[in-house]
């Protein structure tokens, strides 16, 4: 059996450089809610690999998925006003693998219904509602067939995504993966916008994850309809030379919950529009600017954000990573 060691896949805003950084529950308590993991069948169960050829092997396996889902079901019952999203790159063959994990995980409570997600890019409801059904696990999976024999939501019946990798993080530029409907599709209410490079670079990693995130973030803004990210990923996500990511998902959330440059300035029972100081500065590469709203600390490679809150909005579902 291949031994279980550090957190190796990764997820929504953290892709695999992190892998052996930073463990899921201490990223859930930093602020990430959301998680892309590679599952397969495995030693008669269904683990989480990083692998190829749809086949998980000793080498590329990291550990039972279950393991993980418990470490999520706790953090969802510590936390009860929290929602979490799971994206499966999904290689189970199984009949209803993926169920039969859910179930053994205790998740199967918090499940978000297929049947009550918006569809032709319909609006999500708010998140005080899904907080208070209890339906705080959304969950999709990259095989089509699987939202109808297992009810789990298939992905690109939902969400738009960018290219991932090098191809992904040209300026200007926000072409949508092969798998994905262009992103100015409106019958597609999520997008998800990626931006780490093909291999790994945790140095690189503090001027992208900056101000060249913010530009992506604008430019999928405008190649997306005006629509903003609900989901970003990157690698190592708390390196920066500035607000890094949690900047990026704040600029993003304050633009679809009040109209501002930042959630920031938001004002509580305002007008849309009404935002109660100027725009705060963009990262600057290079600089490390301070930050009232997310201490920093000196690293060898660069500052080192403290994710206070990390992750995007739903269209019309108020927070959901990200929560304000």
């Amino acid at each position: 059996m291949p031994q279980v060691s550090g957190v190796r896949i990764t997820y929504e805003g953290v892709n695999v450089a992190d892998h052996l950084i930073h463990q899921h529950t201490l990223q859930n308590v930093n602020g990430v809610r959301g998680l892309m993991l590679d599952m397969y069948d495995f030693l008669n169960d269904i683990w989480l690999c990083h692998s190829f050829g749809g086949n998980c092997y000793n080498f590329t396996a990291f550990q039972p998925a279950k393991n993980v889902l418990k470490e999520i079901r706790n953090f969802l019952e510590s936390n009860p006003s929290e929602v979490i999203t799971i994206f499966i790159e999904d290689y189970v063959t199984s009949p209803q693998g993926l169920t039969k994990v859910f179930n053994a995980s205790g998740l199967s409570k918090y499940w978000f219904p297929v049947s009550e997600m918006p569809k032709n890019g319909g609006d999500w409801p708010l998140l005080s509602d899904i907080i208070s059904k209890n339906q705080r696990l959304l969950v999709f999976t990259s095989k089509k067939k699987k939202e109808a024999s297992e009810g789990i939501a298939y992905e690109w019946n939902y969400v738009v995504e960018n290219q991932y990798g090098d191809d992904g993080m040209k300026s200007g530029s926000c072409p949508n993966r092969a798998e994905s409907s262009p992103m100015n599709t409106s019958s597609k209410s999520l997008i998800l916008v990626n931006y780490f490079p093909d291999n790994p670079n945790s140095t690189a990693a503090c001027a992208e994850n900056s101000a060249r995130l913010v530009s992506m973030l604008d430019t999928c803004h405008a190649l997306s309809g005006n629509r903003w990210a609900n989901f970003i990923a990157v690698d190592f996500y708390m390196e920066s030379d500035g607000g890094g990511a949690p900047e990026a998902t704040d600029i993003a959330n304050g633009h679809m919950v009040c109209g501002c440059d930042n959630i920031a300035y938001c004002m509580e029972n305002a007008t849309f529009g009404t935002c109660k100081a100027a725009p705060p500065p963009k990262a600057s590469i290079g600089s490390n600017p301070s930050s009232n709203q997310f201490p920093q600390q000196r690293s060898d490679a660069c500052l080192t954000s403290s994710l206070s809150s990390f992750f995007f909005k739903l269209t019309v579902i108020h927070s959901f990573l990200l929560i304000i």
